[in-house]
């Protein structure tokens, strides 16, 4: 395993000498056309400077998804970090573990533990049966800690969509007992509502949409992913009705139209997935916010600009113990 320094806090000033991920390939046209990479390891990404067409023969032939090897230095403009490249140079596609060059939430295992742990505890034999044909697969497993949350957004990481996964049915199951909502049907339905990502997603190399979650979206495909996989077995594992319910909480997760929920929740389940979901959602893109240097001029408490993670608003960073004994 690489040991890698962290690229969000590595400070300004300091060099670089390290095999790093192409994650993304910019192209930027105008009077001053250029390029700008964002390289990533294990812990999280930075930007480049930019390569003016003066530069552009240092990264002839790298693209999206390239192992390089980088000789450069932390920088500063206008309040953001970035990596000026001195020297680039591809590596070999195989010389490297591409996992060990991608963000990554590190050890998934507590994850699995906690979930696997609620599952156990699901009474309805048809409901535990339906989340079995999943989750019980090992090869369904392997893909799904793996698959990122989302390509740019919250916990796009390797691992990301589990972690979000467990954040979710935290918070799903600690609003079910204050609203006396079904507790084993919310958790069904966090367990099932983003498994469409695993068939949206691509993340071997980089993160990317696949041919059918453009066309289709994560929301869809998890509910064709469902009605395929109960569809195949030989035996009735869950009733009509009790299959469109999941079909709901699936099809409703993300609340509003306009938010591509193809129908708004209307059950309290549904409800519960939908908020908790975007509890996750939102509180991890403020804590990403805050831990970005990037997002701050100095030791400023307020970010220097609108954040889009968090829909443009600023970020603010004062703490304080509140009189706390040390």
């Amino acid at each position: 395993m690489l040991d890698h320094r962290d690229l969000t806090t590595i400070p300004v000033g300091e060099r670089i000498q390290d095999p790093l991920l192409v994650l993304e390939v910019e192209l930027r046209t105008g009077d001053n056309p250029h390029t700008i990479l964002t390289l990533s390891n294990s812990t999280g990404r930075i930007q480049t400077a930019p390569f003016w067409s003066s530069d552009q023969g240092k990264i002839a032939g790298i693209g999206k998804g390239d192992p390089v090897q980088v000789i450069g230095e932390v920088t500063s403009y206008r309040d953001r970090r970035q990596l000026k490249v001195s020297s680039i140079r591809a590596l070999p596609r195989n010389s490297l573990d591409w996992r060990q060059l991608m963000p990554s939430v590190g050890d998934v295992s507590l994850f699995w533990r906690t979930l696997d742990g609620w599952r156990a505890e699901i009474r309805g034999a048809r409901l535990a049966g339906t989340l079995a044909l999943f989750f019980d697969d090992p090869q369904f497993r392997e893909r799904y800690e793996e698959c990122p949350a989302s390509l740019s957004g919250h916990h796009a990481e390797l691992g990301g969509l589990l972690k979000h996964t467990c954040e979710v049915a935290t918070i799903a199951r600690a609003i079910s007992k204050v609203c006396h909502a079904d507790i084993d049907l919310v958790l069904a339905g966090v367990l099932l509502h983003d498994i469409g990502k695993l068939e949206s997603y691509s993340w071997r190399g980089a993160f990317e949409m696949t041919e059918c979650g453009s066309l289709l979206g994560h929301v869809v495909l998890g509910c064709l992913m469902l009605d395929r996989v109960v569809g195949e077995q030989e035996e009735e594992v869950c009733t009509d009705r009790e299959l469109q319910i999941l079909h709901h909480m699936i099809l409703s997760h993300h609340g509003k139209l306009e938010f591509g929920a193809p129908v708004t929740p209307m059950t309290l389940e549904a409800e519960v997935l939908h908020y908790a979901d975007n509890a996750s959602a939102k509180t991890a893109s403020m804590s990403e916010a805050l831990a970005d240097a990037n997002n701050f001029s100095g030791d400023g408490l307020v970010s220097s600009r609108g954040i889009w993670q968090l829909d443009k608003r600023r970020a603010y960073r004062g703490q304080s113990d509140w009189g706390r004994e040390s």
